[in-house]
Order: structure tokens, then sequence, then C-alpha cells
């Protein structure tokens, strides 16, 4: 990996930390800073209000010179959106990419698809058929997705400052989701037995083999 590529991708990480208004989150996988997860609130006013959407990013070797592979890890019922893969259909994330463009603005950008939706160039054929011709249906539709797959944990403080998921450090939330447990059973846990940061996981007894302890009982 290029000192280049590699001093892009951190200082892209620390301004998205810095900036506390856009609501964007973007965290690594396994402290690899060639695979990440964003996440953004669906906007207001939408049938995705309401709802967290997580999106996989992985970063190509050339970055930023190309662009970032985004898809939705959230399912979400939108025409631009692969019902079925979470494959994106944005013009930013192909051929109008720039290398002025950064990991927060092409997700602020895909948070902004949410608000305008493009049916007559769609990711998913069928959702853009019901958003021409039952746009009601396609509204209701939307909103149960949201409501099923992109629901908010309970108990969790929605307007935490620094970060979403009441203070935790989402990169734990992820790694746990990893084993099949549900993010409301995670957050539950790591909340009882106060668990908000790495360090915090190391210093509990068993570190994460203990918390998956605690959450197979």
């Amino acid at each position: 990996m290029s000192d280049n590529r590699s001093r892009r991708i951190a200082k892209e990480l620390a301004d998205v930390q810095q900036d506390k208004q856009a609501g964007i989150q973007v965290w690594t996988i396994n402290d690899d800073i060639s695979h990440l997860k964003g996440m953004f609130r669906g906007p207001e006013g939408t049938p995705y209000e309401g709802g967290y959407f997580v999106v996989d990013i992985e970063i190509p070797i050339d970055y930023p010179f190309r662009p970032p592979k985004m898809n939705f890890d959230t399912k979400i019922y939108h025409p631009n959106v692969s019902s079925q893969t979470g494959a994106i259909c944005l013009d930013i994330l192909k051929d109008q990419w720039s290398p002025v463009y950064t990991m927060k603005s092409a997700l602020i950008s895909l948070q902004s698809l949410l608000c305008t939706p493009e049916p007559s160039n769609p990711q998913d054929a069928q959702v853009a058929q019901v958003y021409l011709q039952n746009y009601q249906q396609f509204v209701r539709t939307a909103r149960e997705w949201t409501s099923s797959y992109a629901a908010a944990p309970a108990g969790v403080d929605l307007d935490a400052e620094n970060t979403e998921f009441g203070g935790i450090d989402p990169n734990i939330i992820t790694n746990l989701q990893q084993f099949g447990f549900s993010t409301e059973l995670i957050v539950r846990v790591l909340q009882r037995e106060h668990i908000k940061s790495q360090e915090d996981l190391k210093d509990y007894p068993n570190g994460i083999n203990g918390i998956l302890d605690q959450l197979l009982h």
C-alpha cells in the first residue's frame, strides 16, 4: 500500500471523526484501512427517515484516482440500489468520480440519493417500476423495509454527541455481528457490561470471548 494512499485514507478518517455535524461515520474492519464501513441516517421527510444505513467500502489500490467500491450492507428499497445485493447506481462511484471527492462526500451523496431517487437510471428495475407506476406502494414498502432492516437498536441514545449507538465503538458492534447476533442484542449486552471502547473490551474478563459468552446466555 503506497504511503500517499495510506495518508489520504487516514486523513479522511480523521476528518470524519472531527466533523460532528455531517452525521456520517466511517470505521475500519479489523484495522484494515482498505476495507471500511460507513453509516448515515435516513433523511428526514423520506421513507428512510429513522433508519441507520451501513455501507461496505472497499478502497482500490490506486485510490483516490479510482472510486471506492460501495455497497449497502443494510437492505433498502430504492430504485438505484439492488434489493438483492446492495449494489449502487451512482455516477460519482463510476465515471464521474474525481480525486477531489472523499469517502465522506460519497456517503453524503448516497444520503442525498435517498431524497431524490433516479428511476430513469435504475439499479433495480422492479423497484423503479413500482416507483413510477404506484408511488404510494413504493413509499409503503420503503418504510416497511426501513423499519425491518434499518431500525436503530432499542434503548440507544440517538442524539449521542460523539457517535451512534450510545457512544459504543461501532467497530466492536460490527465484529460481533459477524457471529450472527442482532445489533439490538449486541448493544444491550455492551451497555449492560459498560463496554464502549476497545480499551474497555481489552480490560473485560476474557475480552471478546467473555462478551460472546454473555451474548449466548
